[in-house]
């Protein structure tokens, strides 16, 4: 079974997008760890590594995505584990190509079906 990580990185509280992509996750077999709000990036970094995990996802809404998930990206890389690393949240289409130029491997907007990010990590992770 697949482990997978559900952070909100930053100050953001609003986790209802994180608490419906963990269940979604869950029913597709996913072994979900949720880190809960307000995240620091040591902290996400650290329980990835702690937990052994296949992926990270880090849905995110505070418009601070270009300063903390390059910086969770570089933690994980520092630590020696790479997992593959989804972000979900609201992320203007000019900044997708910088979060994949800085390690996440996919974006994902408000409205995206959630068989579409599980689809995907299934086919990377070979699930």
């Amino acid at each position: 079974m697949k482990r997978v990580l559900v952070a909100k990185p930053g100050l953001d509280g609003h986790d209802r997008g994180a608490k419906v992509m963990a269940r979604a996750l869950r029913d597709a077999g996913f072994e979900v760890i949720y880190t809960g709000i307000r995240q620091t990036p040591q902290q996400i970094a650290s329980a990835a590594v702690q937990e052994g995990v296949d992926a990270v996802c880090m849905s995110i809404l505070s418009g601070a995505h270009k300063e903390l998930v390059p910086e969770v990206v570089r933690l994980l890389k520092k630590s020696g584990v790479k997992p593959l690393v989804i972000v979900g949240g609201i992320i203007p289409k000019d900044d997708v190509a910088f979060l994949k130029k800085n390690g996440v491997s996919e974006v994902y907007g408000p409205g995206t079906p959630m068989s579409v990010p599980i689809s995907y990590m299934k086919s990377k992770l070979k699930v």
